[in-house]
């Protein structure tokens, strides 16, 4: 099993810059080398996909509302990912997910925290 835990959300005026982490824990984690992402939901919306890291940290991929603004970053040594966002807007308001997979593809992570709010307010 892995357990995922996020940290860092909060209010920030539009503009603004947050750094959200994510400590990852479990055996199964460490033994399957897995790639670590962000997702986030907005109110009313489906969730969706923000960003994701592989296991070495050299390939990323980002979706195109936050590219640019947005850097995914990992500590393997340390167990956490982290999502750095900058020039924040209204619309990036969400709840932020951790996840993790053995798949890059991540198109259905095996593993969520359980969330932390984003507010930017306008």
């Amino acid at each position: 099993q892995v357990q995922l835990v996020e940290s860092g959300g909060g209010l920030v005026q539009a503009g603004g810059s947050l750094r959200l982490s994510c400590a990852a824990s479990g055996r199964t984690f460490s033994n399957y080398a897995m790639a670590m992402g962000w997702f986030r939901q907005a109110p009313g919306k489906e969730r969706e996909f923000v960003a994701k890291i592989n296991w070495g940290g050299d390939s990323r991929y980002y979706a195109d509302s936050v590219k640019g603004r947005f850097t995914i970053s990992r500590d393997n040594a340390r167990n956490t990912v982290s999502l750095q966002m900058n020039s924040l807007k209204p619309e990036d308001t969400a709840v932020y997910y951790c996840a993790a997979d053995s798949s890059m593809g991540m198109t259905t992570p095996n593993y969520w925290g359980q969330g932390t709010q984003v507010t930017v307010s306008s």
